[in-house]
């Protein structure tokens, strides 16, 4: 069962490597992210401050994640140009663009306060 369990996990860990790996706006987006905790730590933010900051930062991770599965499978099923598959990537960046319009507005909503 720990094996298992261990598994899991490591297929996990292996999938984030792969983000890493393919995509240089994940890596953008942890810088981004270790400033706004560093940020989040120097003003001193409240509990519900910090649990909006969390949720926008796991959004952008999260659709960051989704894309990049979307993205292979396309590319797996089909190397061809063809318009789903276009339409497919792009609705996908654009889940990732929202998750970064969501976590840019709660940012400037706790941060310009602390700020000005």
């Amino acid at each position: 069962m720990i094996n298992r369990l261990f598994r899991r996990f490591k297929f996990a860990f292996m999938g984030l490597e792969t983000m890493l790996k393919k995509d240089m706006h994940v890596l953008s987006h942890m810088m981004v992210t270790v400033l706004v905790i560093l940020l989040g730590l120097f003003f001193n933010l409240e509990k519900v401050e910090w649990l909006f900051i969390i949720s926008a930062i796991f959004a952008v991770l999260i659709t960051e994640v989704m894309n990049t599965g979307v993205e292979y499978t396309v590319d797996l099923v089909t190397e061809d140009f063809h318009e789903y598959a276009k339409a497919a990537k792009d609705v996908s960046a654009a889940a990732v663009l929202l998750a970064c319009i969501y976590a840019a507005v709660i940012g400037l909503i706790i941060f310009i306060p602390y700020i000005f």
